[in-house]
Protein backbone atom coordinates (compact mmCIF):
# COMPACT_ATOMS: atom_id res chain seq x y z
CA UNK A 1 0.00 0.00 0.00
CA UNK A 2 0.61 3.70 -0.71
CA UNK A 3 1.42 6.07 2.14
CA UNK A 4 -1.74 8.44 1.01
CA UNK A 5 -3.24 4.91 1.23
CA UNK A 6 -2.35 4.29 5.08
CA UNK A 7 -3.00 7.85 5.72
CA UNK A 8 -6.89 7.66 4.20
CA UNK A 9 -6.94 3.87 6.00
CA UNK A 10 -5.79 4.91 9.20
CA UNK A 11 -8.40 8.10 9.28
CA UNK A 12 -11.21 6.03 8.24
CA UNK A 13 -10.02 3.76 10.87
CA UNK A 14 -9.89 5.51 13.48
CA UNK A 15 -12.87 7.78 13.54
CA UNK A 16 -14.90 4.57 13.31
CA UNK A 17 -13.29 2.77 16.54
CA UNK A 18 -13.96 6.42 17.97
CA UNK A 19 -17.74 5.59 17.05
CA UNK A 20 -17.90 2.11 18.19
CA UNK A 21 -15.86 2.52 21.38
CA UNK A 22 -17.56 4.42 24.06
CA UNK A 23 -15.95 7.23 25.76
CA UNK A 24 -14.95 11.05 26.09
CA UNK A 25 -11.66 10.78 24.57
CA UNK A 26 -10.74 14.48 22.90
CA UNK A 27 -8.08 13.64 20.23
CA UNK A 28 -7.75 15.70 16.94
CA UNK A 29 -7.65 14.64 13.74
CA UNK A 30 -4.08 13.78 13.57
CA UNK A 31 -4.20 11.66 16.88
CA UNK A 32 -6.71 10.28 15.36
CA UNK A 33 -4.92 8.98 12.19
CA UNK A 34 -2.26 7.94 13.63
CA UNK A 35 -4.34 5.51 15.94
CA UNK A 36 -5.78 3.91 12.89
CA UNK A 37 -2.43 3.65 11.28
CA UNK A 38 -0.62 1.86 14.55
CA UNK A 39 -4.13 0.11 14.70
CA UNK A 40 -3.62 -1.72 12.07
CA UNK A 41 -0.13 -1.94 12.00
CA UNK A 42 -1.53 -3.96 14.98
CA UNK A 43 -3.88 -5.73 13.72
CA UNK A 44 -2.29 -6.64 10.71
CA UNK A 45 0.26 -8.38 13.47
CA UNK A 46 -2.05 -10.43 15.53
CA UNK A 47 -3.73 -11.43 12.54
CA UNK A 48 -0.44 -12.79 11.18
CA UNK A 49 0.61 -14.12 14.64
CA UNK A 50 -2.60 -16.18 15.02
CA UNK A 51 -2.73 -17.83 11.37
CA UNK A 52 -4.94 -15.80 9.43
CA UNK A 53 -2.45 -14.65 6.74
CA UNK A 54 -1.51 -10.96 5.99
CA UNK A 55 -4.42 -9.12 6.11
CA UNK A 56 -3.17 -6.07 5.61
CA UNK A 57 -2.00 -5.83 1.96
CA UNK A 58 -5.21 -4.00 0.02
CA UNK A 59 -6.63 -1.37 0.70
CA UNK A 60 -10.24 -2.54 -0.07
CA UNK A 61 -10.16 -5.92 1.17
CA UNK A 62 -12.52 -6.75 4.10
CA UNK A 63 -9.77 -8.59 6.43
CA UNK A 64 -7.83 -5.34 5.91
CA UNK A 65 -10.92 -3.22 7.66
CA UNK A 66 -11.08 -6.00 9.90
CA UNK A 67 -7.97 -6.25 11.43
CA UNK A 68 -7.31 -2.62 11.24
CA UNK A 69 -10.36 -1.82 13.27
CA UNK A 70 -9.89 -4.60 15.73
CA UNK A 71 -6.02 -3.35 16.13
CA UNK A 72 -7.53 0.01 16.65
CA UNK A 73 -9.97 -0.73 19.05
CA UNK A 74 -7.28 -2.58 20.90
CA UNK A 75 -5.56 0.99 21.55
CA UNK A 76 -8.21 3.02 21.75
CA UNK A 77 -9.27 0.44 24.87
CA UNK A 78 -5.75 1.07 26.09
CA UNK A 79 -5.43 5.08 25.97
CA UNK A 80 -9.12 5.08 27.81
CA UNK A 81 -7.57 3.36 30.20
CA UNK A 82 -4.49 4.88 30.55
CA UNK A 83 -6.54 8.31 30.75
CA UNK A 84 -9.03 7.42 32.99
CA UNK A 85 -6.22 6.06 35.41
CA UNK A 86 -4.48 9.95 35.25
CA UNK A 87 -7.87 11.75 35.83
CA UNK A 88 -8.45 9.42 39.03
CA UNK A 89 -4.96 10.27 40.54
Amino acid sequence: MSIIAWIVLGLLVGLIAKAIMPGAERIGIIVTTILGVVGAMLGGFLATAFGFGDPIDEVFDISTWIAAIVGALIILFVWNAISDRRRAA
